[in-house]
């Protein structure tokens, strides 16, 4: 991931800030191509399968009559799949769609959180206007013009599409020491906070981030040389409150 990276910075109130790499036009381009074809693909899919049953032979012709159950079932539904396919997608994926997978982005809020269902409903509206004039014109241009690359239905939902850092590919963590200091509300807080964030951030972010808290609950300085983020995150799950392991 290159260095000259824009990068957004997020606060909390429990003092973790991290920074975000921010997705340029290139990924955002790359991820959108891939959708692109694979919600036609699916739609086209669609349309024919259910032309073919409706005709009951070899022919996609529409009917000569209006019939509602055309526009119903073959009609209706491509069009569906096919305008709501990043909003549904976005919202299950937590701000995911495949082609944003694959470019290693994803869409997050501008406090770091996953979008609600209102941010991504707004983000995905105003794509009729970031489509504008032909191939997403107005929305490239404000990706490129604006400091954080965020075309309009981003500005309108308060989104940033952001990298994600890559997991740990560690497949087993070292043992850490347990925490010798008194474990408090405070530090569940902050260590529930840095788990909930650990795959947006780099291994650098996080690594440091780790280190910081672990030592700061008494585990050994010593021991924490050459830890890999696997067995930090362990260690931090041993700390704090039980998380889930880190996405791959």
């Amino acid at each position: 991931m290159s260095a000259s990276l824009q990068e957004l910075t997020v606060g909390s109130s429990t003092g973790i800030d991290v920074s975000l790499p921010v997705a340029g036009a290139g990924a955002r381009a790359y991820a959108f191509l891939i959708d692109w074809c694979i919600r036609l693909l699916i739609a086209l899919a669609w349309f024919s399968v259910a032309a073919l049953i409706y005709n009951g032979s070899v022919s996609l012709a529409p009917p000569p009559d209006n019939d509602a159950r055309w526009f119903g079932a073959v009609v209706t539904p491509p069009l569906a799949i096919y305008f709501l396919y990043h909003y549904l997608l976005e919202l299950v994926m937590h701000g995911r769609t495949p082609g944003k997978r694959m470019a290693g982005v994803r869409v997050i809020s501008r406090d770091g959180s996953t979008p609600g269902v209102g941010a991504l409903l707004i983000r995905n509206v105003f794509r009729l206007i970031d489509s504008l004039p032909l191939f997403y014109g107005i929305g490239l241009i404000a990706v490129i013009a604006s400091s954080e690359h965020r075309r309009i239905g981003d500005v309108a939902a308060g989104t940033v599409l952001a990298y994600e850092a890559a997991a740990s590919a560690a497949p087993a963590a070292a043992e850490l020491p347990a925490a010798a200091a008194p474990y408090d509300a405070v530090a569940a807080e902050l260590v529930a906070e840095l788990l909930g964030r650990w795959p947006l951030l780099t291994s650098a972010a996080r690594r440091r981030l780790a280190l910081q808290l672990l030592s700061r609950y008494g585990v050994p300085s010593d021991t924490l040389t050459g830890a890999d983020d696997a067995s930090l995150y362990a260690s931090l799950e041993r700390l704090g409150v039980p998380a889930a392991p880190p996405a791959t």
